[in-house]
């Protein structure tokens, strides 16, 4: 293992030199870059629910480079000796909040570093993980976007709140169909594979400011199809707890008024460069 490294990194250097607009973040790498892909996670507090995610990924932790991407957790959960013990390659940390500031950062750092495609997924232990492999075979064979998807056909879901599943089903899935051109079953899904090729187009540049919240989640599938990228979906599991908590920053009115507003931004093209 080698010595973890800790750098600053900002605006100066973009592998397509257009619009390149990380948050200011630090780097912990505690292994070389060993895989053609990398596997992000994003995370804040997530406890447990990270320690159990990263045990189940052990299998597969070998197909993709895995990367934390974290907003400055204080749950002792990203201590960079557990994760280096885990097999994580590096630890990513920013102060800027925002769950598509983390996304951002991790999409900015892994084109830094050469991966041909990046799997991202939320760490707090909702997801299917064991999927990994479905989504590598698919950026193998060509494809640009891979959604997962608890609602396609062979998908699995178990106590997803009704609300969220009339959410997405009624408004979210038709309303970016109608933008991008393809029906996504379950858009709001974190856990999809990007490849570089889509990463870089000029068309889309991932990396800016105006990502903050909730948007790039949503604009990475409305994009890709829009714009003809090769495209599909997975199925894949999602499992909330039984005992009715959900595992979400999501939780106010408000924040669910906020991401509505940013759907519709998305779908009209307000965030397109």
């Amino acid at each position: 293992m080698t010595t973890p490294s800790l750098a600053g990194h900002a605006a100066a250097s973009s592998p397509s030199r257009v619009a390149w607009e990380p948050p200011l973040y630090e780097t912990r790498e505690f292994f070389p870059k060993r895989t053609r892909y990398c596997f992000c996670l994003t995370v804040l507090n997530e406890g447990d629910r990270l320690r159990n995610q990263l045990a189940r990924m052990q299998p597969n932790a070998g197909l993709a480079d895995i990367i934390i991407a974290d907003g400055r957790s204080t749950d002792g959960a990203t201590d960079p000796a557990y994760l280096a013990s885990m097999g994580v390659r590096t630890l990513l940390s920013t102060s800027e909040r925002g769950l598509c500031t983390a996304t951002r950062m991790a999409v900015a750092y892994a084109l830094e570093q050469g991966y041909e495609g990046v799997v991202t997924c939320d760490g707090n232990g909702k997801d299917g993980v064991e999927a990994l492999p479905e989504f590598l075979r698919l950026l193998d064979e060509g494809y640009d976007l891979i959604q997962g998807s608890r609602f396609a056909p062979g998908g699995v879901h178990t106590h997803t709140p009704l609300e969220r599943q009339v959410a997405i089903r009624f408004i979210q899935a038709p309303l970016i169909a109608l933008g991008g051109g393809f029906h996504y079953s379950d858009p709001t899904n974190a856990f999809r594979a990007l490849s570089r090729r889509f990463l870089v187009d000029e068309r889309v540049q991932p990396v800016r400011r105006i990502f903050v919240r909730f948007n790039l989640q949503i604009y990475f599938i409305y994009r890709a199809a829009q714009l003809g990228f090769r495209v599909t979906e997975i199925p894949v599991v999602r499992v909330y707890p039984d005992d009715g908590t959900v595992p979400t920053k999501i939780v106010r009115w408000r924040t669910k008024l906020l991401i509505l507003r940013e759907l519709l931004q998305v779908v009209i093209g307000r965030c397109n460069p």
